[in-house]
């Protein structure tokens, strides 16, 4: 079977003056806010080969072990072999010159070899090695599966962004989690599909990161801000009848087109009705007041460091999207000071202060799945754009290094408590294993039940996929 279906003139001229005027009638809350409703019942009806599941999802091409995906960018890039990659023979060269050939960095401000400041301890029953950097991550060290060889083509900020959002270094691409929505639809009637919950930093490659390019609109990022007024983007400024009666204004201007039988106008009807419902899910979604006072307390709300705050706020939230179908959720870093991942000069401070505030979360994150049995059917990915040096930039940075780098998964099918492939004994090169982003993309959609060299559309005259012409399923690291 088959899952490419062609969009080429599938758009009605005036589209933009059609979501002015939606924007007017969800009383205001902007295009993100409905942007990936109502795209189940137009992907079944536009694509012969997709098969609606009880009338409303599209079927999967295999059966799947993730339903949905949190991903936890960490904005910058972190350090592997300050993390979770420990290196040894390089803490022993600290301080003396780099003993491999160093190919081209970003600022190429070179130095001697810079050992961790963090010590690492082992984690779990497994004994995965984690840095003193993740001492509430440790204790989850038998879900992870840390994966120590991955590789980017690029070594600089916006378009190893780009690549790892989207599978191409350039902006113009679908983000991955457009593609999980538009191959399998959203399991919510009144909530976005792919949901990004910004703590305050916006990748370098701005909203493109989170785009829809060449699919549908419907499958753009929703945008929410997870703070105290994390509704104001949602909150209606008219009253219900009067929004009502909009509605049936623009029913009643649709009427003549919709005698045809188009579907994409039923489609646009439809997006009008959820975007109206949006108003009163999607303040009940993201009550975390609802929670106990325990489950707060876990995630950060009460620590005196507002960036955990921020991002406890986040991970809760993200948990209670899962919950109510929600099928990609990305959270990004809040602003700590100092800078983002990006460490290139003041390591210890940088990375400890990014630490601090996703390290609690994350952890409060995976239990909590874990205690409500949605972890087996969530897929959790950890990670960034590249990771940094084993030498220094200036006296104590680490400039950018996309030849090996860690990230890691959990729940949603992944085996964990192991580690995966290997760099060499300066954490500078993947030299066992070596794993490209889109073999990450083509596993995780594999693991949601989508075979990527299927989920294809046409565009610019070929088929397009999130994983281009490359990408493999990495059955290692699957249960």
């Amino acid at each position: 079977m088959s899952h490419e279906s062609h969009h080429c003139g599938r758009f009605l001229a005036g589209a933009t003056t059609r979501r002015d005027m939606l924007r007017q009638v969800a009383g205001g809350f902007g295009l993100a806010a409905f942007a990936a409703l109502g795209h189940e019942e137009r992907a079944v009806a536009t694509s012969p080969n997709r098969i609606a599941r009880d009338g409303m999802l599209p079927s999967p091409h295999h059966p799947a072990k993730a339903r949905s995906v949190i991903f936890l960018y960490m904005d910058g890039g972190p350090g592997q072999m300050d993390t979770f990659d420990p290196k040894p023979r390089l803490t022993d060269m600290h301080g003396r010159p780099f003993p491999m050939e160093k190919s081209p960095t970003q600022f190429d401000s070179n130095g001697n070899c810079l050992g961790t400041p963090w010590d690492f301890r082992p984690g779990g029953e497994a004994g995965t090695p984690v840095s003193d950097l993740f001492p509430h991550v440790r204790k989850m060290a038998d879900d992870l599966l840390v994966v120590r060889s991955m590789t980017s083509p690029f070594n600089e900020h916006t378009n190893a962004n780009y690549f790892l959002h989207t599978g191409l270094g350039l902006a113009g691409r679908p983000s991955m989690g457009a593609w999980a929505t538009y191959g399998l639809g959203s399991e919510s009637r009144d909530l976005p599909g792919f949901v990004v919950l910004d703590g305050g930093l916006i990748p370098p490659g701005g909203l493109e990161c989170f785009g829809n390019a060449y699919l549908p609109a419907t499958h753009q990022a929703s945008v929410l801000r997870p703070a105290d007024e994390v509704l104001a983007n949602v909150k209606p400024r008219e009253s219900i009848d009067r929004q009502r009666r909009k509605l049936g204004l623009v029913e009643a201007f649709d009427r003549g087109i919709r005698a045809s039988g188009d579907d994409r106008i039923e489609s646009a009807i439809r997006n009008q009705e959820l975007a109206f419902r949006m108003q009163f899910a999607v303040p009940e979604a993201t009550d975390v007041e609802a929670e106990s006072a325990s489950t707060r307390r876990d995630y950060g709300f009460e620590s005196d460091y507002e960036p955990t705050r921020i991002f406890g706020r986040e991970c809760l939230l993200a948990r209670r999207l899962v919950e109510r179908g929600v099928r990609f959720i990305e959270c990004t870093c809040p602003r700590v000071s100092g800078d983002r991942w990006d460490q290139h000069g003041k390591l210890k401070e940088g990375h400890e202060n990014n630490a601090r505030a996703v390290d609690q979360p994350i952890a409060a994150l995976l239990a909590d799945l874990k205690q409500r049995g949605l972890l087996d059917s969530t897929l959790v990915i950890w990670g960034a754009e590249f990771g940094r040096t084993p030498f220094s930039q200036g006296s104590d940075g680490r400039d950018h290094n996309q030849h090996g780098f860690s990230m890691w998964l959990a729940g949603g099918g992944i085996a964990g408590g192991r580690t995966y492939g290997a760099t060499d004994e300066y954490g500078y090169r993947a030299i066992d294993k070596p794993v490209e982003i889109h073999d990450l993309h083509a596993t995780m959609l594999h693991l949601m039940g989508i075979d990527h060299e299927r989920l294809t559309v046409r565009f610019g005259g070929r088929d397009m996929r999130l994983t281009d012409v490359h990408g493999k399923v990495m059955h290692d690291w699957i249960a």
